[in-house]
């Protein structure tokens, strides 16, 4: 290994801090009960850490992880009836996989249309969904009514949906 360990500790977690929504959502896919799914992917991250190698395709790698976690998790659980079959795990597996993939596509178309935004129109779209924000408040900074600012947020969001889309169909054609 050509790494030192605390390059590859930082690597380990920038892949994962990128892969790691993605993860979840995979996760719970498969295991329908929150504290389950919960419970594996805490077996999931243990794995990868303890696992990482440098792995070119890291989300690939976590996903397999993921998956032959779910299975032992399931295996264990056998005796109940209520328990996924390993086909229909699989096929879920298959089918979030596709499903991250399409989302991961408009992120990225998302972000490009958000680029094309006039600075002041970007900033405002990125402060009214910042966690936290309460469009009240956002809209007496900005010296106008909550509404004018919902209606303003609107048309910015058909116009950033209609990007999103076009950028999605010439992906298609491409």
């Amino acid at each position: 290994m050509s790494e030192t360990p605390p390059l590859q500790n930082e690597t380990f977690l920038r892949l994962y801090a990128e892969a790691e929504q993605a993860l979840r959502g995979y996760v719970r896919a498969m295991l329908p009960d929150r504290h389950e799914a919960s419970e594996v992917m805490q077996e999931v991250i243990v794995t990868l850490w303890q696992k990482f190698d440098g792995a070119e395709d890291f989300k690939n790698w976590a996903f397999g992880v993921a998956r032959l976690k779910v299975l032992q998790h399931l295996q264990r659980r056998q005796r109940d009836r209520h328990v996924f079959g390993e086909e229909l795990v699989n096929q879920l597996a298959e089918r979030q996989a596709e499903l991250e993939q399409g989302h991961a596509a408009q992120r990225e178309a998302l972000e490009h249309c958000l680029q094309k935004l006039a600075e002041p129109q970007r900033e405002m779209v990125l402060r009214a969904y910042t966690k936290g924000t309460r469009i009240e408040c956002l809209a007496a900074q900005r010296g106008e009514t909550a509404m004018a600012l919902y209606k303003k947020l609107h048309r910015i969001r058909q116009a950033l949906l209609e990007c999103v889309r076009k950028t999605l169909a010439q992906e298609e054609l491409a």
